[in-house]
């Protein structure tokens, strides 16, 4: 039996895999060319390090190749949306091969008001196009709801993996025992909660990847809203406390300055950002704090280009950078 371990997002990767946006939520405020456009743009940014594999609704197919580069391969498959992160396979690898773990989605714990049937069905597909073996789950969950550092450790979030709408009946001993042979790892961290936006429409209920980032020097990079009004302002010091009791050291991920969009409190954070083959794509808010964001990135990834792109859109319809891409590793022979 291979002992299958997920490397961290740092290794080198074969692609990236997305999905192409099947269009607008009637209630984000933003347009369907807004959101074709926001994902093409991360789409073609990333396409310039690392081939880029992106699902694309078969009635979507003309709008997204004049939007997307010619860099970047798309494959016809019914989805119902664009958040590969979640619904495609999380990538593991071991003895010179490649596998697909295909958890159980359900959206969110079919929170939402949208249809997550065809998107059920992602990570398999995904698994078959790229050859890879899959690795079946009985847990519900989603990529946006783990984060590893490749040495043992995984962080992971009470009210997601626990959430009584995905995994009602199990506890957590079960989740870390089924999470540690999936992935490789071998002590789980949990966060209480995650983010106040995370919790409204749209929402995940607290994915991790909003508020904590492993670092390659094996620190954590942690969100912190200073703005005392802002429900997040009190996670930091809970958040805190949970990882330097496991041992590790914590660096403050700045939030932006700006707090509310015309919804209500943001939940801008610099954590969803995504680590690629020679580069680090930041999120961006039009936000004197990005260029911040930047050089605290350039300074963990000296040998990687790190730059700031535009996801004001992406965060308007309930995620980020991080959300909407999910890596497949490189395998190491």
């Amino acid at each position: 039996m291979i002992d299958w371990q997920m490397p961290p997002e740092w290794a080198a990767h074969t692609a990236t895999w997305m999905g192409f946006p099947t269009g607008a939520y009637d209630t984000s405020g933003i347009t369907d060319e807004d959101a074709f456009g926001a994902w093409s743009s991360v789409a073609n940014r990333i396409s310039e390090h690392e081939p880029v594999n992106m699902l694309c609704h078969p009635d979507q197919i003309s709008i997204a190749k004049r939007a997307l580069s010619s860099a970047v391969t798309l494959h016809p498959f019914v989805i119902d949306d664009a958040w590969l992160r979640d619904s495609g396979p999380t990538f593991v690898t071991g003895d010179g091969k490649l596998a697909g773990i295909d958890w159980v989605f359900n959206g969110w714990g079919d929170h939402t008001a949208f249809d997550w049937r065809n998107d059920a069905l992602v990570a398999n597909h995904i698994i078959e196009l790229v050859g890879a073996s899959r690795v079946g789950s009985e847990l519900v969950n989603e990529g946006g709801g783990i984060t590893v550092n490749g040495t043992g450790d995984v962080i992971l979030t009470k009210t997601v993996q626990l959430d009584p709408g995905r995994n009602p009946t199990r506890d957590a001993q079960w989740i870390e025992e089924e999470i540690h042979k999936r992935l490789g790892s071998t002590r789980a961290t949990w966060f209480e909660r995650g983010l106040w936006r995370d919790y409204q429409d749209h929402g995940t209920r607290g994915h991790v990847d909003m508020v904590a980032a492993f670092a390659p020097d094996g620190s954590v990079l942690l969100h912190r809203q200073f703005d005392t009004s802002h429900p997040d302002n009190a996670l930091w010091d809970e958040h805190c406390s949970v990882l330097e009791a496991a041992g590790f050291k914590v660096r403050a991920m700045p939030a932006p300055r700006v707090t509310r969009d015309n919804t209500s409190w943001v939940d801008y954070s610099y954590i969803n950002h995504y680590v690629g083959n020679g580069f680090v794509l930041v999120p961006g808010f039009a936000d004197r704090t990005d260029e911040h964001a930047v050089e605290i990135l350039k300074d963990l990834y000296p040998d990687r280009h790190v730059e700031s792109l535009d996801a004001r859109v992406i965060f308007a319809m309930g995620g980020g950078i991080h959300c909407i891409t999910q890596q497949q590793p490189a395998v190491l022979n």
